[in-house]
């Protein structure tokens, strides 16, 4: 790659626009670079990136401050070489800004993938008739530029220093300053990690909305016709023309039954569809919550009761914290211990992270393998003497946790029984 011109194939440039977008280093930017070296007639005015403006200085601001003390130049940047132009990303002594590819310094060099020194940039004749060399731009002499290459071998750029005096840096500060660029690629490339890990997040949102969209339109369209059914059995079941002893009464029985079941089951995949949907979060108490959802599965609350709750304040969406709720109990209900009766305890641990909220219950308990396994859709034990359900009561749980920024885990109750762990985020 030795030699290479700035100016590549039309094939490399749109490889390299393309990897460029990717690390997200194309977005609109403007600046004034080299405006304390000489006239910007070249290059354009304003901030870099106006979001900066505001922002405190970042971890390339950083670097390039301490690459140019290190140094002991005035000036350091970040360069960005894209099909045309040169950005500066990040800068020290100079406003960040944008100049063609064909005036940059840098772009005759980086491809070479070499650190490049020179004393006088004006007795190098690669740069003697560059405007940042001429006095067209600026007049730089002191010049030493480190690529930015990657870990796959695409070079972003350059960490740029020079000054407008000539030096001649011992070769432990050009040593540092290589360290110094192999941190600046260490962080656009954790700027590229996070820009992917976005894309995907976007997509999986996407993905799950058209999911919940679907299975709501389903589960509706579906209950229409299962209430039909329904109905016509209980009317039939009523006829006094079919005597309880009929042949048929047994299948209307039978059918009864299985609508219902199913019935149930679509109510549960329409919950499961709307969570996350639309949150309000708001200070909501968890033990008003808890006694709100004893009170409508008709479970004893309070002290020495089947159910008792510590308080906390959780900042979450108190209807769905409440559904969250009815599930976790209906679980402890349909899934008791036949050997002691039912005891469910809902404590709280809180700190300036959040509240990490422990419904315990001492029914039969779910064995360490299985407990991954029923925090997925549709997956239920069919251990003996189990209630009915759909698989999807957990399921909906967990959603409705994370949709708060938080999780839900299970564990063993000390002495038998199962524990389910929630976190709430502290409110913002």
């Amino acid at each position: 790659m030795k030699g290479i011109s700035a100016r590549t194939l039309p094939e490399q440039d749109i490889d390299r626009q393309a990897a460029l977008q990717a690390y997200g280093l194309l977005g609109e930017q403007e600046g004034a670079a080299f405006a304390s070296l000489g006239t910007p007639s070249r290059i354009n005015t304003g901030r870099v990136d106006s979001a900066r403006a505001d922002a405190a200085r970042t971890a390339l601001d950083n670097l390039v401050d301490l690459a140019a003390k290190l140094c002991h130049v005035p000036f350091s940047v970040v360069n960005v070489i894209t099909a045309d132009q040169q950005r500066q990303i990040a800068a020290s002594g100079v406003e960040p800004g944008i100049c063609s590819r064909e005036d940059s310094m840098c772009a005759r060099v980086f491809l070479t993938r070499e650190t490049t020194v020179v004393s006088d940039a004006s007795e190098d004749p690669r740069f003697a008739n560059n405007p940042f060399v001429t006095g067209e731009i600026a007049r730089v002499r002191f010049y030493a530029s480190v690529p930015l290459e990657t870990a796959s071998g695409f070079v972003l750029g350059s960490l740029c220093v020079f000054s407008d005096a000539p030096a001649n840096p011992e070769p432990e500060q050009i040593a540092m300053l290589e360290l110094l660029a192999q941190q600046a690629v260490e962080l656009l490339e954790l700027q590229h990690r996070t820009l992917q890990l976005n894309v995907a997040l976007d997509e999986v949102k996407r993905s799950n909305a058209k999911l919940g969209e679907f299975a709501g339109r389903v589960s509706h369209d579906l209950r229409i016709p299962l209430t039909t059914i329904l109905g016509y059995v209980e009317l039939s079941e009523d006829d006094p023309d079919m005597p309880p002893e009929h042949p048929a009464a047994e299948y209307l029985q039978l059918i009864g039954a299985s609508g219902r079941r199913m019935l149930a089951m679509l109510e549960d995949v329409l919950d499961y569809s709307k969570v996350g949907g639309s949150l309000h979060p708001q200070p909501v108490s968890l033990r008003g919550a808890a006694a709100d959802a004893a009170r409508d599965l008709g479970i004893p609350f309070g002290a020495g009761a089947t159910l008792d709750s510590d308080d906390a304040q959780l900042h979450a969406d108190p209807l769905q914290l409440r559904a969250l709720l009815q599930n976790l109990l209906s679980n402890s209900l349909n899934y008791r211990s036949p050997d002691r009766p039912l005891e469910i305890r809902i404590s709280a641990v809180s700190n300036y992270h959040g509240t990490a909220v422990l419904v315990a219950d001492n029914g039969k308990g779910i064995r360490p393998a299985d407990r991954q396994r029923v925090l997925e859709p549709l997956v239920r034990l069919h251990r003996d003497g189990d209630g009915p359900g759909s698989g999807l009561g957990l399921a909906t749980c967990r959603r409705i946790a994370q949709a708060h920024g938080g999780d839900l885990t299970l564990t063993e109750t000390l002495g038998g029984g199962t524990t389910v762990v929630l976190t709430f985020p502290a409110a913002p």
